[in-house]
């Protein structure tokens, strides 16, 4: 990698590193640190390219890159899987990522990492909710027991699946066994994860301790004003509403993502100090 690459690798590190510290602290990753590294990368492409370049494919590889983050961001945000702060950060380094001239080389780069993001993704989003659990190990056993009484036929009916299907293991094919495993143990897997949301993860807070993006636990209606619990979240004058009522309200904590970032991000550096290729 030649030294503008490492230099972009380097500014994208430090921005995450940024991102995880406020993730970790405050709950959430505000758009200035967002937006200035989209900023900073683009800035940086546009002056390298004027000045110690013949052409400008190391701009156009970062508004490229930039242009197909933002709608695998976009796509995640509206999917309900990130949070605002982490689709923009994720666009962000849209902008850093393609670190060559040559587009097919920054498709594998883009695919590499978001490889790495989704393994590191499952295993940290598994690793987060059992510590959840276990932390929180009172209010889980109640959700969970809650949760267990109102959906009994579910794992009723699972686990008479998954019988038929390890019966069925030993008269047609071996690969039943496992799925009949699969079938039966899948309600206790969701409902575990219910329960650790439900549980664990709502928190009654001061109006004053709310920040932009703040989620509801539900919809709060003060006199005839009606706030939503959406998944964009609390906006600044919803909460200035809120202060001045004074109220308390519910809120659905989120499990901080910006460390998964991390952890993919270092792994493709591991992979470019090994000169491991993916082509």
């Amino acid at each position: 990698m030649v030294m503008e690459g490492v230099f972009l690798l380097v500014l994208g590190g430090i921005w995450i590193l940024f991102a995880v510290v406020q993730d970790i602290r405050k709950r959430e990753i505000a758009n200035w640190l967002n937006f200035s590294l989209v900023i900073f990368a683009l800035g940086f492409r546009f002056f390298y390219s004027l000045f110690s370049s013949d052409n400008f494919a190391f701009f156009v590889q970062g508004i490229i890159g930039f242009g197909i983050f933002l709608v695998l961001g976009n796509l995640l945000y509206y999917g309900k899987v990130f949070a605002g702060g982490d689709a923009k950060l994720m666009i962000g380094l849209g902008a850093v990522l393609p670190f060559s001239d040559i587009f097919t080389i920054n498709i594998n780069t883009f695919l590499v990492f978001f490889v790495f993001f989704l393994i590191a993704g499952a295993f940290y989003g598994i690793i987060m909710s059992v510590s959840l659990g276990i932390g929180n190990k009172k209010a889980f056993v109640k959700e969970f027991s809650r949760e267990f009484r109102e959906s009994k036929n579910y794992f009723n009916f699972s686990l008479m699946g998954g019988i038929v299907l390890v019966v069925l293991a030993f008269f047609l094919e071996p690969f039943l066994f496992y799925m009949g495993i699969l079938v039966a143990l899948s309600p206790y897997v969701y409902f575990s994860a219910k329960s650790i949301d439900e549980g664990c993860m709502i928190k009654k807070v001061n109006a004053k301790e709310l920040t932009e993006g703040d989620w509801l636990y539900k919809d709060v209606k003060i006199g005839k004003k009606l706030i939503k619990a959406r998944w964009s979240g609390l906006s600044k004058e919803e909460i200035n509403f809120l202060k001045k009522k004074k109220r308390q309200v519910m809120i659905r904590q989120g499990i901080p993502f910006s460390p998964v970032f991390l952890i993919s991000y270092i792994a493709l550096i591991y992979v470019f100090i090994k000169g491991i290729s993916f082509l």
